[in-house]
């Protein structure tokens, strides 16, 4: 039943064209000036509106469309001359030649082909001599235009018509139809050029303005896609209408200036509205994103909804969105979108690189104040165990170590207040190694030194490093009650510790990964030593397991060339 539909459709449409064409031809043998000529030109003009392929049968027609179509009609009839039937019939010509390329029907192809064959062999061998009153250089012709080239309009009428392979009606090549108006307007303004310049025959005019064209459209045709490293008319039309007129890389490269001046998210946002309000095509735009929404413009009548991920864009425009401008603001919603999603890592980067600032000054005071505690501990347990005779030595003990322990308080407490900041606390080297075995001096730690060079160190970190590897030794010996923990101390140029201890190695797995990240351990160790490493290296130091086997455990801290 659809087939027939379309077939009695396809029938109208070609007995439409058909008799446009006719009383078109009987216009113009007999002219327009008596009211039958006039009559045979409303009777063309309405055969016209007829088969007009620009507004579908089913639409509805709109106010303005209708006194469109009046105003042509009124025009036609009152104001008709040669010139204005010249440009008409080209018109005429255009409409068909994009029918032509959009229609897949055999028959219906035929018969716009036909028509467009006779439109242009009445324009060229009747309309335009008339324009040029050199109808006697061509009176030959006129023969034919009388008596041959009406055949065209009657085989269209007669023509086999097939129904259209695709479910959709044909629809009118807007690109062609222009191409083809123009190259006929080209035809009627060359010949009249060429004539009123040279006098020449209007038969050597006609024949200059066809080979003209001619080789003008085969250097185009070289042109749109030559072979000689230019890249062609096709691809710089292409660029164009794809960008649909719009200096896309402009825009592009505007959009991108914004994501890298503006620092957060919403304000990016804010400002790239800014530049789609400025699409010549654009009369206003909403957004909204789960940090920012607003409007900018005015509402219009037709309007698109775009998302991308949490980015919604309501664009609202002066006339309606054709698929390739849909397409087009799609693209350019994905361009906003992505940069906008850029924008919100950065934020999400930056607070991320903030919190592990915090986390790991957190976890590395963690460790300051247990090893602040471990030598209040010593400090204590060797209060504890003295007696009276031993109390000018535990007065001079304390005397020595507790402004230490305070100033080591102090530092900690500061790195509170300034999370990325690095405290130092600089000594003599002999006068750290002294103050270390002193806070040691109760447990059954072994200290060796060769004689050390007058050097300042940074106790800070070198306190930091060496209390965790002693406090994880004094750990493990409560499980391994024969422990023998040594720490030595080499220095020249440079310094190197040693601490280590004669108990059971480590698993391997867990002695590969130490130093890279937070390693579970029952004996603690893992999570300070992780932070140590990285304290070291900010100072310049390097912490390493040297060597891990059954009764020899032995981590090295080593400083590094500057």
């Amino acid at each position: 039943m659809t087939s027939l539909v379309k077939l009695s459709y396809a029938k109208q449409q070609q007995w439409a064209l058909g008799l446009m064409l006719l009383t078109l031809h009987a216009v113009l043998l007999w002219g327009f000036n008596t009211p039958l000529q006039k009559a045979l030109l409303i009777s063309h003009y309405g055969f016209f509106l007829l088969w007009q392929p620009v507004w579908r049968a089913k639409e509805k027609l709109s106010l303005q469309g209708a006194l469109l179509f009046l105003l042509g009609g009124a025009v036609l009839i009152f104001f008709i001359n040669w010139w204005l039937m010249a440009f008409w019939l080209a018109g005429l010509f255009g409409l068909l030649g994009g029918r032509v390329f959009s229609t897949t029907a055999k028959g219906a192809r035929l018969s716009y082909l036909l028509a467009a064959g006779y439109l242009l062999s009445v324009l060229l061998l009747w309309v335009v001599p008339k324009l040029l009153n050199a109808s006697s250089d061509i009176a030959a012709t006129e023969l034919v235009i009388k008596f041959f080239i009406p055949i065209l309009p009657f085989a269209i009428l007669f023509t086999r018509l097939e129904p259209e392979e695709s479910n959709h009606p044909p629809v009118l090549d807007f690109f062609y139809t222009l191409l083809l108006l123009l190259l006929a307007v080209i035809l009627v303004l060359g010949s009249f050029a060429i004539q009123a310049s040279s006098a020449a025959n209007y038969g050597e005019v006609l024949l200059k303005v066809l080979f003209g064209l001619a080789i003008t459209l085969l250097v185009l045709s070289w042109l749109w896609n030559p072979r000689a490293g230019f890249s062609g008319i096709g691809q710089i039309l292409s660029r164009y209408l794809l960008s649909v007129g719009l200096p896309f890389e402009q825009w592009i490269k505007n959009i991108a200036e914004l994501a890298g001046e503006e620092s957060t998210a919403k304000e990016f946002t804010q400002a790239a509205m800014q530049e789609v309000i400025n699409l010549p095509w654009v009369t206003g735009v909403t957004w909204h994103t789960s940090e920012s929404r607003g409007q900018l413009g005015s509402a219009a009548k037709y309007h698109a909804n775009l998302q991308f991920h949490d980015f919604q864009l309501t664009l609202y425009t002066h006339w309606p969105l054709t698929p390739a401008l849909t397409i087009h603001i799609k693209l350019l919603t994905q361009i906003l979108g992505e940069f906008y999603e850029a924008k919100r890592r950065e934020e999400t980067l930056r607070q991320n690189t903030y919190m592990q600032a915090v986390y790991e000054t957190g976890a590395r005071l963690t460790h300051d104040i247990k090893n602040l505690v471990q030598s209040m501990s010593a400090l204590c347990s060797a209060a504890e165990q003295s007696t009276d005779e031993d109390s000018e030595r535990l007065l001079a003990l304390l005397r020595r170590q507790l402004p230490l322990l305070n100033q080591r308080m102090a530092l900690t407490l500061d790195k509170l207040q300034a999370p990325q900041a690095e405290n130092s606390r600089l000594m003599p080297l002999d006068n750290w190694w002294a103050a270390l075995k002193t806070r040691f001096t109760q447990t059954r730690i072994e200290f060796s030194a060769a004689a050390l060079p007058e050097l300042e160190v940074d106790a800070e970190v070198l306190d930091s490093v060496v209390d965790n590897l002693l406090q994880n030794a004094l750990d493990k010996a409560k499980n391994q009650p024969d422990l023998i923990i040594k720490v030595s101390i080499a220095a020249s140029d440079k310094i190197c510790i040693e601490v280590s201890d004669s108990g059971i190695s480590m698993p391997q797995q867990t002695a590969e990964q130490l130093f890279k990240k937070h390693v579970r351990s029952e004996n603690g160790l893992g999570i300070g030593l992780y932070h140590a490493a990285r304290q070291a290296k900010q100072a310049g130091y390097l912490l390493s397991l040297i060597e891990n086997n059954n009764g020899a455990v032995r981590f090295q801290l080593s400083q590094q060339a500057a």
